[in-house]
């Protein structure tokens, strides 16, 4: 039995992990980040491959920061065949991925060498890409740089959003993990580098980046919103507060009021945008409110807007 170290924290992680174990690989450890404090009341929260690792009983592991835990030297000694990472969210220290029998394997949410990073599907929705896919790629010291194993293409729907694309990614990459793991292990040495001159980094999304700004077209924005979605959500300033928009349509109009303008509210809240392009807000979350669909805010709220009223702040 070919024994594993599986490292990972998301949802992307979860049927990766579940793969593993079904086809027989023995999960010495299951390595993944703390538990954060949500909410007001500051609960603790375990990430969704903790809860599976649980549900399975298998042994888990949560350093703050691997390189300097006492958990290194132990998941070390383990001697394992192979380290599998999904998602973990922490840079892998060199002497630990030197310390496998075979390969330390990482599944990557993009086709390297495109988007190396932490939020390569975000990027590929918000850059407006047609295409994503998965790689099975080497780890090593430097992100995700290692050489490729294996690929696999999907398309990016017009409806798509990156928790639709990550639930597509993560049953793309099991698939393809476990097609190619039995090619690793019988030969780990037959491998393909990444092309250099293709590199494109996707850091992680920063505060700034998450607001829709009155530069963008309309489907730009969209795109922007649909990449930020499920988390951490797009946002535009209404009247100098937050407002969140976590879905939103391409309209095919043109509006020749100024961008951030209100260009129609009857039955929507459809907002000009550059080059006369026009956004309908479909489902929203105001400051202090719940998500909700847009009918609901126009039955709340919508009096308090006039068409041809700049109401978006940059």
């Amino acid at each position: 039995m070919t024994s594993v170290i599986f490292m990972g924290t998301p949802n992307f992680g979860v049927p990766i992990l579940k793969g593993l174990v079904e086809n027989g690989y023995e999960i010495k450890a299951v390595v993944t980040q703390p538990d954060k404090k949500v909410g007001r009341k500051q609960s603790l929260k375990k990430t969704p491959v903790k809860i599976v690792a649980e549900e399975l009983n298998l042994p888990i592991f949560q350093p703050i920061k691997l390189p300097k835990s006492q958990e290194l030297e132990v998941l070390i000694n383990l001697h394992a065949d192979l380290i599998v990472t999904a998602a973990y969210g922490q840079f892998l220290p060199s002497k630990f991925l030197n310390s496998v029998k075979i390969a330390a394997v990482n599944v990557h949410g993009s086709l390297l060498p495109k988007y190396r990073g932490g939020a390569p599907i975000q990027y590929s929705i918000i850059n407006g890409d047609t295409e994503t896919g998965v790689t099975i790629m080497e780890m090593v010291k430097e992100m995700d740089a290692g050489d490729i194993y294996a690929q696999e293409a999907i398309k990016i729907a017009a409806t798509d959003t990156a928790g639709t694309v990550f639930n597509k990614l993560a049953i793309v990459g099991r698939d393809l993990l476990l097609k190619t793991l039995p090619q690793i292990i019988a030969h780990p040495n037959i491998k393909a580098p990444q092309d250099s001159a293709g590199v494109i980094f996707s850091p992680n999304i920063s505060k700034e980046q998450e607001q829709i700004k009155l530069n963008m077209t309309a489907q730009e924005a969209n795109n922007l919103i649909r990449g930020l979605n499920p988390n951490p959500g797009a946002y535009l300033k209404v009247n100098g507060k937050r407002f969140k928009v976590w879905q939103a349509r391409v309209s095919s109009e043109k509006s020749v009021l100024p961008a951030g303008s209100l260009a129609n509210n009857k039955g929507r809240f459809a907002i000009t945008m550059a080059s006369g392009s026009v956004l309908d807000l479909t489902e929203v979350q105001p400051a202090g409110k719940k998500r909700m669909p847009i009918k609901n805010f126009l039955n709340g709220q919508g009096d308090k807007f006039k068409v041809g009223e700049k109401i978006i702040d940059e």
